[in-house]
């Protein structure tokens, strides 16, 4: 898979995932990413990437051309493995992520993020560039580069090879549309208190029902929405 992160800031995007998992999979040839600096695509000495708003108002928008510069010249790298990329907003108004999205994104060949910073981008980007708005929570970032890194580590884990058990995703929270019940490991006991016994009994029939009933009742306590 290629993945192309466009930003304002790549120094915050590049040090999360330069690690860990992030890290192997670029090492192993199972992603390509690429962070770029939408600065680059500037025409003039200042390298401005935004301007007030038409019509007034607080704060600056980024301006279309070098997004557009930008994409259009990703879309044409020799390295890409698809002429027909995903290319994705990273937006408080867009859609947002969960599980289901991150998976649908991980079978994508290539995918060019666009991180959206001051009070957000020219909305022709959105109307004629953008195939897809996403947020990561009801709540405002001081820029999408954080966003994106959310992003490519929720794609990113979900590609074969990336895990060191295949299994492990498809056993985490909101794969199957509940939380992950409770994890114990050694010692047995810690402080009085003990791991369940049915852990240790050796019946894994036993414990995956177990498992599968502690994960809607942790649902239910933590993210009842999520039954509805």
């Amino acid at each position: 898979m290629n993945i192309d992160i466009l930003t304002l800031f790549p120094e915050i995007c590049r040090a999360p995932l330069s690690e860990s998992m992030m890290k192997r999979a670029q090492e192993n040839n199972i992603v390509d990413l690429r962070i770029h600096n939408l600065r680059d695509w500037t025409t003039d000495k200042h390298h401005v990437v935004d301007d007030a708003p038409f019509g007034g108002g607080q704060g600056m928008v980024m301006k279309p051309e070098p997004i557009f510069k930008a994409v259009e010249a990703l879309k044409t790298n020799p390295k890409s493995q698809s002429s027909n990329p995903r290319i994705i907003l990273m937006s408080p108004a867009g859609r947002k992520l969960e599980q289901e999205l991150a998976t649908d994104l991980s079978k994508e060949s290539h995918l060019i993020i666009i991180c959206g910073h001051y009070e957000g981008v020219d909305h022709r980007v959105i109307e004629h560039l953008v195939d897809l708005e996403i947020s990561i929570g009801d709540y405002v970032l001081t820029n999408g580069a954080i966003a994106a890194v959310v992003l490519v580590d929720a794609v990113v884990r979900l590609l074969p090879g990336v895990l060191g058990d295949e299994q492990s995703a498809a056993d985490d929270s909101f794969a199957g549309g509940l939380l992950e019940g409770p994890q114990y490991t050694r010692p047995a006991e810690f402080r009085g208190w003990k791991v369940p016994d049915i852990l240790l009994s050796g019946n894994h029939a036993d414990i995956a029902k177990w498992r599968k009933e502690e994960a809607k009742n942790r649902t239910q306590q933590n993210r009842p929405d999520l039954l509805t």
